[in-house]
């Protein structure tokens, strides 16, 4: 409805426009009408990737705001024709399942006043804001109740610009899904068919798993609940990260090891973002605890028989680090762990293995508690070498793209790559009082760009 204002009782800042329901522009077959999950989508958890493109009007297409957002739809309905399991509903969080119904996803427009500049560089990563940019509060893991599987809002801004804000629920795939799904859907808004040349190697390829009819058991959330966590972004250009890897060859042959062979930007970065942590967490404890790093890594690649970039579902493996001394956060020892760990998700033969990767991460821990080594651990994810920044609907490359996180989310680490690709964006949650020495750390501040 016209002028109802989003999130009452809360910051306003946007006015609904409309709300549309799209559906696919074709049926779906009845034989395709239940979507069984893999054995690793039944491991993950119903909660929400939050995606937002920034796009602003600099752009030679001359549409007006209505005609973006009719192209949009039409094209999102040729799309869901596509990923016809996005058009369904999951019933419950631990239904093995997804009922392809075609109820379709839920397309809300909503209107800003304020400059689209003016509100990229205002916004915060853990303000309340954020959550506005999404449709039906379908972000994170704030509406764990809902049936939808997606979720879009286009945001219109006083100059012309715009914000797309989808979300995408982490039971039906992983960030590399979210790319392929919205690059899809971009690119038929572009060129007018799934069937254009340039469209067709980014048609979805499914994976069709076994039928089981008992309901799946809860994941556990893995998260340690605090609410006095702040979120800040650091950058790290190209030229700071070479100097990095430089500096973690040097420590390894100082170690008397052999070199690290090709130490990756995401390596490095992660290491040295995590080194920074615990040392902060530590100097605030005042003596060092042992300490966790996990990080997600796309196994797609992995396999046996590799599969391609558009296959739909969770293909993430989980490596695990301990560090149980202070020296074992050198940034060479932790580069070579993440290596080590990294060969050991090669030759996967089948997704049934790979479930099984999560399974042994419990048996690594040992008799250690759960919720004890829950409290001491970081997460990084990394999305850098994702075509994020490249998704363009017809008007252009947006000029930032990221994943919203929340300040109540576990500690950690989100990578991106900058929106000029020279360098990576690192989101970083941490509790506030190892956030004021993590920020002043000087090492970690001598390869940073401050903004």
């Amino acid at each position: 409805m016209i002028g109802k204002l989003l999130r009452l009782g809360r910051r306003q800042l946007h006015t609904i426009i409309s709300r549309e329901t799209i559906k696919p522009s074709s049926v779906t077959s009845s034989h395709l009408h239940t979507y069984n999950l893999s054995s690793i989508d039944k491991l993950a958890q119903h909660t929400y990737m939050p995606l937002i493109l920034y796009y602003s009007n600099n752009d030679n297409s001359n549409l007006s705001a209505y005609d973006k957002a009719q192209k949009m739809k039409k094209s999102l309905s040729q799309s869901l024709a596509r990923y016809y399991p996005f058009a369904g509903t999951l019933q419950t969080p631990t239904t093995p399942y997804v009922d392809c119904n075609d109820e379709g996803v839920v397309f809300v427009e909503a209107k800003n006043d304020s400059q689209l500049e003016t509100f990229q560089h205002c916004i915060s990563e853990q303000d309340e804001t954020v959550e506005q940019l999404f449709a039906d509060g379908l972000f994170c893991d704030n509406s764990p109740h809902s049936k939808s599987l997606i979720g879009v809002q286009l945001n219109h801004f006083s100059c012309g610009g715009v914000i797309v804000g989808l979300s995408m629920s982490h039971k039906i795939g992983d960030g590399c899904t979210l790319v392929s799904f919205i690059s899809h859907w971009a690119s038929v808004t572009r060129y007018g068919s799934t069937e254009h040349e340039e469209v067709q190697p980014l048609n979805p390829r499914f994976l069709h798993s076994p039928s089981i009819s008992s309901i799946l058991s809860e994941a556990q959330v893995i998260s340690q609940g605090y609410d006095n966590r702040v979120t800040k972004k650091f950058v790290f250009p190209n030229t700071k990260l070479s100097d990095l890897k430089n500096k973690v060859n040097a420590l390894s042959l100082a170690g008397s090891t052999s070199p690290i062979k090709n130490p990756t930007r995401v390596e490095v970065l992660t290491s040295l973002l995590y080194k920074t942590a615990v040392a902060a967490a530590t100097s605030k404890a005042g003596c060092f605890k042992p300490s966790y790093l996990f990080m997600p890594v796309d196994i797609r690649n992995k396999f046996v028989e590799k599969l391609p970039q558009t296959m739909v579902g969770n293909f993430v493996g989980i490596m695990m680090i301990p560090t149980r001394k202070a020296s074992e956060t050198s940034l060479s020892v932790m580069v070579e762990e993440m290596k080590k760990e990294k060969s050991q998700l090669e030759g996967i033969p089948s997704v049934e293995h790979a479930a099984e990767n999560f399974k042994t991460l419990k048996l690594k821990l040992g008799n250690e508690d759960i919720e004890d080594v829950i409290q001491r651990s970081y997460w990084c994810s990394s999305l850098c070498g994702f075509p994020y920044n490249k998704v363009d609907f017809g008007w252009g490359k947006p000029m930032g793209a990221s994943l919203a996180v929340r300040s109540a989310d576990r500690i950690g680490f989100l990578l991106t790559d900058t929106p000029d690709g020279d360098g990576i964006e690192a989101l970083v949650v941490l509790e506030k009082e190892d956030m004021e020495i993590f920020e002043n750390d000087k090492e970690m501040l001598s390869f940073c760009q401050i903004i």
